[in-house]
């Protein structure tokens, strides 16, 4: 009896080893937080928390809720990044911005799907030159990354996916079949590049891709692509969180780019970028790795990327991005304003210096004051008015002209308004920041290495770090001079043969060459003419730091041909200097 009272009573507090404590049934949320997902599930597990550790309440346990079959959308799992990942050409969504939480095609997913099938793997085989023995190539290495079909049987990519190519393939998704491609045109400066396949297959079933407007900040993009991870196609998404004139690293040039938080990563190079209607408003093409930053990436937008298309079709070549051969300095200072003779209501900006190679020396002078370029007012910080609430750098207008068309620029002289029609050209460096696919040139003679320096030529010397690294006196000419012709090069002596005619002369290394027999040497050519046709006794070469290399002229020359079979060099000056 007195048994059978106690199982009718109150059940005891704690259990008796013969009664194990019973862990809670087991939910659909314990698959979220799962080993795998550690690293990208932020701190806030509370939900974990309140089923384990929460104390149990006296009496009867209550039964937890049955979940229905098709349970409601559940709020999306606190993942760090947004991306959406692509497998098989089922989409995956993550909820949120999508308004649904199922597993299946979301309706951003479905709206980029066709678009996705445009979407082609780019390989690539590069044999880049040495610049530093200029005579030989380096060992030739692969790489893949992105591309997207366009109108006209053409495909687009960044240029520095192709250069210095040997052999191009693309590859459709889903395809298993790599096709030959040509290079139509690479636009180093906006870092583009154009493709064709000539193979009818290629093109059986691929739409092309259409392009949109420009977007506006925070309108949603999605970046498509191969980048590393996986053999498959990739899908990462974000926002637009900045519009402004970009460095464009690999053309040395700033033009027109979109900043976004989605992730862009190597592979992804080429690939399109589209907007929520599903079309193409940018191609991304690099990205910024910094401790203080993550997922900032860039994109192309799509107004650089018809001023690329137009021009080769314009040109059946591509003929580059003109630019305003000056430099100049803000207003922002009221006293400067003043004492160059500015009304309170006139803005601008001063001209510090004009290229003299450029079409505008002849009208424009140092400390003229640039007040409009085609009829748009500048500020004294440079800016123009871009779109409702937004200001750009006044290059944008100068980057949305062709290499031959005309502009009117109004500027104040002397405080007197003068109205001049100036015809925009490309623009040309003194240390150019790339050699557009040609081998370097160079000449040799009694083992003294000439050749020409170029922002290549300075990375092979002295690696990434060259703006570190360099001799002072080459990193000047880099950042501050300008040609003063337009044949100009900057010859250096790059390196010494060590040979029985050169003792004393073997330290000499990347020193400028200024003048042979007192007249100056203005490029690498008219040096290789110059030497070839001294009938003096002597070769003397002025070089920078006041030395100079002296030898016997028919000494040097017949020494020559020993020294370039000792170290196996083809011929004693470049091709294009032959011709």
């Amino acid at each position: 009896m007195g048994d059978t009272k106690r199982k009718r009573g109150r059940k005891p507090k704690n259990p008796t080893p013969s009664q194990p404590l019973q862990s809670p049934p087991s939910s659909p949320l314990d698959d979220v937080f799962s080993l795998s997902n550690i690293e990208i599930i932020p701190s806030t597990s509370s939900a974990v928390e309140i089923t384990t550790t929460a104390s149990r309440p006296r009496g009867r346990p209550k039964k937890l809720p049955k979940l229905p079959d098709n349970p409601d959308p559940l709020p999306p799992p606190p993942i760090l990044s947004p991306c959406r990942h692509v497998s098989n050409g089922t989409a995956i969504g993550l909820g949120g911005g999508s308004g649904g939480g199922e597993l299946a095609v979301d309706p951003i997913g479905a709206r980029v799907v066709p678009a996705m099938d445009a979407v082609v793997k780019v390989f690539c085989v590069h044999t880049e030159p040495n610049f530093s023995l200029p005579w030989q190539r380096k060992r030739q290495y692969s790489s893949s990354s992105s591309g997207f079909v366009i109108s006209r049987r053409r495909v687009l990519t960044n240029a520095h996916s192709v250069e210095h190519y040997t052999q191009v393939k693309v590859k459709k998704r889903g395809s298993d079949t790599k096709y030959l491609a040509t290079v139509l045109s690479i636009g180093t400066e906006c870092d583009i590049a154009m493709l064709t396949v000539n193979d009818d297959e290629f093109w059986e079933g691929v739409s092309p891709v259409e392009f949109g407007e420009l977007p506006a900040l925070q309108d949603a993009v999605t970046v498509v692509g191969y980048p590393i991870g996986g053999d498959t196609i990739s899908v990462t998404s974000g926002v637009v969180s900045r519009i402004e004139i970009l460095s464009y690293v690999h053309g040395s040039t700033e033009l027109l780019g979109l900043q976004i938080d989605a992730a862009i990563n190597s592979g992804n190079s080429g690939g399109p970028a589209f907007n929520d209607k599903g079309n193409c408003v940018g191609i991304a093409f690099q990205s910024l790795k910094h401790e203080d930053a993550e997922n900032i990436g860039y994109v192309i937008p799509t107004p650089v990327i018809q001023h690329f298309i137009q021009d080769y079709e314009k040109n059946e070549a591509y003929t580059g991005f003109p630019i305003l051969g000056i430099e100049w300095q803000k207003m922002e200072n009221p006293d400067l304003r003043k004492a160059m003779g500015m009304k309170p209501e006139q803005k601008g900006v001063r001209i510090r210096r004009v290229d003299p190679t450029a079409p505008e020396s002849g009208v424009l002078k140092s400390s003229d004051i640039v007040l409009s370029f085609d009829g748009v007012d500048i500020a004294n910080d440079g800016t123009v008015p871009f779109r409702h609430g937004e200001r750009i750098g006044f290059s944008y207008l100068v980057s949305q002209k062709y290499a031959g068309d005309s502009s009117a620029i109004k500027v104040l002289r002397s405080s007197a308004i003068l109205n001049f029609n100036i015809k925009l050209t490309s623009h040309r460096r003194l240390v150019p920041a790339h050699n557009k696919g040609r081998p370097p040139s160079y000449y040799i003679i009694a083992g003294f290495v000439f050749t020409t320096v170029s922002v290549p030529y300075l990375r092979s010397e002295y690696g990434k770090d060259y703006e570190y690294e360099a001799p002072v006196k080459l990193l000047d000419k880099l950042l501050h001079s300008m040609p003063q012709s337009p044949d100009e090069q900057l010859v250096v002596v790059s390196q010494v043969l060590v040979s029985d005619i050169n003792i004393g002369y073997e330290d000499i290394v990347n020193t400028q060459v200024l003048a042979l027999n007192g007249k100056p040497v203005k490029n690498l050519r008219r040096l290789a003419e110059m030497v070839e046709n001294c009938d003096d006794e002597f070769l003397k070469f002025d070089l920078e730091y006041e030395q100079i290399v002296v030898l016997r002229t028919k000494t040097a020359k017949a020494a020559t041909p020993d020294i370039l079979a000792t170290h196996c060099i083809p011929s004693a000056m470049s091709v294009d200097l032959k011709a």
